[in-house]
């Protein structure tokens, strides 16, 4: 009998590219989303229940009508600016939201838990490549958010042996080459779909916001992982759990930033195409450089990033770009 897992957010960017690993690797995916960011187009490789996290009475009768052997958590708001003007949605949707999970996961008996979270959680810690040892200092409620989630999956899996495996990393960028799923967020906020947008003439111009941080052109840096391998390490992570090796933290990232004068660089060597490009403020909550290593995971989950270069996540996210958007 094939294995269900639950997928929170699987309608959503990240999730529905795990619900396709998921089933590649020989699992039933069971997407819980309430679509206010997700798309129910993005919902192709097993059931799709539509629910809140707020609703403990939604997800008691999921768990019950699918006996999950794990969850796998992706549903949470993680917009940094709106994050900052807005606390308590954060704090009600990502902390609240996901207790009211985590204690249904314990009541229906399901035993693994992995954990989308967030390199964030570790503030703004320049100059130094981020291990899971590194302390956790976030600047801003979306990290906060989830970095008490963690606290909250520690704490439930001393008192009830809920297994977990956490992953922490920055920013997911790529798109599926087969162009099955993608990327489409609205209102879009990250970088390469909206440098793409820009250029396709979609949207006017790419804003950078803020060109006087204390790097190389004065733009922030960041640590970009294809999508497919971001997923991929999800599924090492739950097959971890099942192993019964127990609760376990990894980063997922390349050790390498690259700012976003050089993401925009890059889009010019694979689209052939100029960037229209304004300047505008920093944004509250932005930290200046934020590179995670992944020594942990390539090591103890055999987890192997062959897809996180910059010029192949702009190829499949162009390409996405060009033939597909989801429609509510």
């Amino acid at each position: 009998m094939t294995k269900s897992v639950i997928v929170t957010g699987g309608a959503g960017y990240i999730g529905s590219h795990a619900c396709k690993a998921l089933r590649a690797a020989g699992y039933q995916p069971v997407t819980f989303d309430n679509l206010s960011t997700g798309w129910e187009d993005a919902v192709k490789f097993g059931p799709f229940e539509k629910g809140d996290l707020l609703d403990r009475a939604r997800l008691d009768e999921v768990f019950a009508k699918y006996k999950p052997v794990a969850v796998m958590h992706f549903a949470a708001f993680s917009q940094v600016g709106e994050s900052m003007s807005d606390p308590g949605k954060y704090w009600r949707n990502n902390v609240i939201g996901s207790l009211t999970l985590v204690e249904a996961a314990v009541a229906a008996g399901c035993p693994h838990f992995v954990f989308s979270s967030t390199c964030a959680t570790y503030g703004d810690q320049d100059n130094v490549v981020l291990d899971e040892d590194s302390v956790q200092l976030p600047i801003n409620s979306y990290g906060a958010s989830k970095r008490a989630i963690e606290d909250i999956l520690e704490n439930f899996g001393a008192a009830y042996d809920l297994n977990h495996v956490i992953f922490r990393y920055f920013n997911v960028a790529g798109c599926d080459p087969d162009g099955e799923v993608g990327e489409f967020h609205q209102p879009e906020t990250h970088l390469i779909p909206l440098m793409l947008d820009a250029i396709a003439g979609k949207r006017a111009a790419l804003t950078i916001f803020g060109t006087d941080y204390d790097t190389p052109d004065g733009t922030c840096i960041r640590d970009y992982v294809h999508v497919c391998d971001l997923v991929d390490a999800h599924v090492l992570g739950l097959k971890w759990l099942e192993n019964g090796k127990g609760s376990r933290v990894f980063n997922l990232g390349t050790g390498v930033g690259f700012s976003v004068r050089d993401v925009v660089d890059h889009s010019r060597a694979v689209t052939n195409k100029d960037v229209p490009i304004v300047e505008g403020d920093r944004r509250p909550g932005d930290c200046t450089k934020l590179v995670s290593g992944s020594a942990r995971a390539i090591k103890e989950l055999g987890w192997a990033p062959e897809r996180s270069n910059l010029a192949t996540m702009i190829d499949h996210a162009w390409k996405w770009h060009q033939t597909g958007h989801y429609e509510k």
